[in-house]
């Protein structure tokens, strides 16, 4: 059940992303798979720096939203180089 609800996370996440970071040209499949990896980075990279921003299930979409944004921001200056 984890797996799952962390693929649902990571999906409604990187749709927040996607709107957040308008012209980064993924899509919206593209914009949710970024999103599940951006939820695996903010998963690991938020606890290492201290990091909290909320708890429950409304914190995790928010860790997985910035970790999104940040991954599609260092994609799309990728693919702009």
């Amino acid at each position: 059940m984890g797996i799952l609800a962390s693929l649902i996370i990571g999906a409604i996440a990187g749709w927040l992303a996607g709107l957040i970071v308008r012209g980064a040209g993924f899509g919206l499949i593209g914009n949710i798979v970024v999103g599940i990896i951006g939820a695996l980075v903010a998963g690991w990279l938020l606890p290492q720096l201290g990091i909290v921003l909320a708890s429950g299930t409304l914190g995790s979409i928010l860790d997985a939203t910035v970790g999104a944004v940040v991954v599609l921001v260092v994609l799309s200056l990728i693919k702009r180089a």
